[in-house]
């Protein structure tokens, strides 16, 4: 069968699975997946099941919904789920062997941490409270006369304004619906879970003064699921994630550091365990120089994040992911602190993963970089072979011609080894040039890796080679690979980055004079610092970029905690924060740019994309914008589909134009 190439508009029909759940018999996997709607304007998301050994594979919702979030009862006899069904948006229930669903708890706010308690009686979530607003005379809401802002972390991209009700503990009963909230911590409470008698709630808490200050500093809780005076267990001062109750309810586990005035990311998050009586938290993987979350990145579903320690049923063993040179695995160590295994590894993503009481086997999603990410079980053994469940984007890719990237390592400049890949175009010839992009991940503590990244195999279509490396700064390598770049950006980042674009320019079939340049985020800056400091690459594009450190540090959702990133402040060590600043050296720039940002990214405001654009304008260089309104940060990964792929078109038009000389608006 003659393969076509992968369009921007595969975008409207890849499937992404986002969440993966087994049932407490292991016979089925749950999970759910988005989709673009018909007018390409928005997701939708359905909830799915099939059978652990395959079969009966169905679908459970339908329609213009957004379902997320699914749990099993503990019988397994039904589901509970978070959901947006028109105006209506809240907590749902639905039988497991299908059925119309039913909406249990409806309100103006958020809901989160979905579970059930054991007995199933009870729903546990964390509820924020949407903030009063004025509304017109049709009822419809509309902006505030003004907003009082008097804590430092105000506002999130993706998200904001952030509610005054920072969310706080809510049980409901299954049956009505009826329910309250359980605890008032001043600074909310995050991550609840049930313990097995179902009398007691774990959760996590910042109990400081200043806790958007001091963010790096929780603490964990336990609480009577009646309400009561809560009671602080003795972990490490840091930062806290995820908990998870032994089956024996003595201990918790969770997924944290004790640095807590490291820079971000730079501290490799372990797995640790505290007694629930009393006694000291345990490091359970101090020697692994690796984190324990996901950070393998991809433009095929939400984002890195971090998995909960699941316990074994006898609590000898816990399971959790790691990132480690482009992949992330599920890995597994003693309760003791011994015996760290791999039990899925290899070249693949482990995005997903959820175990049973009965501990037998895995349900994962799991992606490579040729497929996007599907459901797999597996034995809970090491070196177990996962089996593949699901093939939704399977009748798509037949037809698409999928480029298999070559795996490479580059010596860097002081000889420092750096992994990379390289995806080259349908019927490559390696006798003819052609034009290629580096592409340059964000973050920075990220990795690329073995993820399908739709992106890249679109650009390779167009007839790119596209190359994408690991540079230092980022995770997966260790923690002097990721701490290179502390008070130090534009340094040993920049060198890797050029020595990966130096060893490519030396290959037979690259033309050195049709050398393109992107990223986004951390990736922007960086491309940012290249244009400014080099001159090999005939086109660049920055996308939702950092050019000034001093203006991000106050105008970012996370600025202020940059702190930890860059020694001192912008005011008390202002010429080390301008010298890092790709702005200061903005005149040096002679590369033709486009300038791609998002009107509401908060992450990197859009400020920070103006001043490259206007700065440019004023030295009568080449440069361009392209603004997408109402899109955060995110617009990549989760932005409104037509944006999606207008901003793929807008890539190749800018590369087109300047590296193979095509003409057009």
């Amino acid at each position: 069968m003659k393969k076509s190439k992968i369009t921007a508009e595969d975008l409207l029909k890849l499937k992404f699975i986002n969440y993966v759940v087994l049932s407490p018999d292991e016979s089925k996997v749950m999970f759910t997946s988005s989709v673009a709607s018909e007018n390409k304007k928005k997701y939708f998301s359905h909830i799915y099941m099939v059978n652990s050994d395959g079969s009966d594979f169905r679908q459970y919702t339908f329609g213009d919904v957004s379902d997320s979030a699914p749990v099993f009862s503990p019988d397994g006899e039904w589901i509970v789920f978070l959901s947006k069904r028109g105006e209506k948006k809240g907590i749902y229930r639905m039988p497991t062997s299908g059925g119309e669903a039913k909406l249990l708890v409806e309100s103006d706010g958020s809901f989160s941490d979905l579970s059930v308690s054991p007995d199933g009686r009870k729903i546990l979530c964390i509820f924020a409270k949407a903030d009063k607003v004025p509304e017109d005379e049709k009822g419809k809401k509309e902006a505030p006369v003004f907003r009082h802002i008097t804590r430092l972390f105000y506002k999130l991209d993706g998200t904001g304004f952030i509610p005054q009700d920072r969310g706080h503990i809510h049980i409901f009963d299954v049956n009505t619906g009826k329910g309250k909230r359980i605890i008032n911590m001043r600074n909310g409470e995050r991550s609840p879970v049930w313990f097995p008698d179902n009398r007691r709630i774990a959760f996590i808490s910042n109990t400081q003064r200043d806790s958007d200050r001091d963010s790096m500093m929780d603490d964990v809780f336990v609480i009577s699921a009646n309400g009561c005076k809560p009671r602080r267990l003795n972990t490490p001062t840091g930062p806290v994630a995820a908990l998870s109750v032994s089956p024996d309810s003595k201990f918790i586990a969770f997924v944290g550091h004790d640095e807590p005035d490291d820079a971000w990311g730079v501290a490799n998050y372990h797995i640790w365990k505290v007694p629930v009586t009393g006694g000291k938290a345990v490091d359970l993987t101090p020697k692994l120089d690796r984190m324990t979350y996901d950070l393998t990145i991809s433009d095929t579903g939400e984002g890195f994040g971090v998995m909960p320690p699941h316990w074994s049923p006898d609590g000898k063993k816990l399971f959790f992911t790691v990132s480690t040179s482009g992949a992330t695995h599920l890995c597994s160590v003693t309760t003791g602190g011994r015996n760290f295994r791999t039990v899925i590894g290899g070249k693949l993503h482990v995005k997903a993963a959820s175990m049973s009481g009965r501990g037998n086997l895995i349900a994962a999603a799991i992606t490579t970089a040729n497929m996007p990410a599907e459901v797999f079980v597996s034995k809970a053994t090491s070196g177990s072979k996962p089996k593949q469940l699901t093939y939704l984007n399977r009748d798509l890719l037949r037809k698409r011609d999928v480029s298999k990237p070559k795996e490479i390592i580059v010596s860097g400049h002081d000889g420092y080894p750096i992994h990379g890949w390289v995806l080259t175009p349908p019927n490559f010839n390696p006798k003819r040039k052609y034009a290629s992009i580096m592409q340059i991940h964000g973050g920075p503590r990220v990795q690329y890796g073995y993820s399908f990244f739709h992106e890249m195999q679109y650009l390779a279509s167009q007839g790119y080679v596209v190359y994408y490396c690991n540079p230092r700064g980022g995770q997966g390598y260790g923690r002097k690979h990721a701490e290179c770049t502390v008070n130090n950006w534009g340094s040993v980042d920049y060198e890797d980055c050029m020595s990966m674009a130096r060893y490519m320019a030396d290959q037979k079939y690259i033309n050195p004079k049709q050398m393109g340049v992107t990223g986004g985020s951390y990736g922007g800056y960086m491309t940012n610092w290249i244009v400014t400091h080099t001159r090999l690459f005939s086109a660049a594009i920055t996308q939702r970029s950092v050019s000034n450190l001093i203006s991000f540090y106050g105008s970012s959702d996370i600025g202020f905690g940059f702190t930890r990133e860059i020694k001192g402040s912008p005011y008390t060590e202002t010429d080390a924060w301008w010298e890092m600043s790709p702005i200061k050296h903005i005149r040096d720039c002679r590369t033709p740019l486009l300038v791609i940002h998002s009107e509401q990214d908060l992450r990197c405001p859009i400020e920070q994309g103006e001043q490259v654009f206007i700065a440019l304008k004023m030295l009568r260089r080449t440069v361009e914008m392209v603004r997408f309104p109402g899109e955060p940060h995110g617009l990549s990964r989760s932005g409104r589909p037509d944006r999606r792929i207008a901003r793929l078109e807008w890539i190749s038009k800018w590369f087109d134009k300047y590296l193979k000389g095509k003409k057009g608006k």
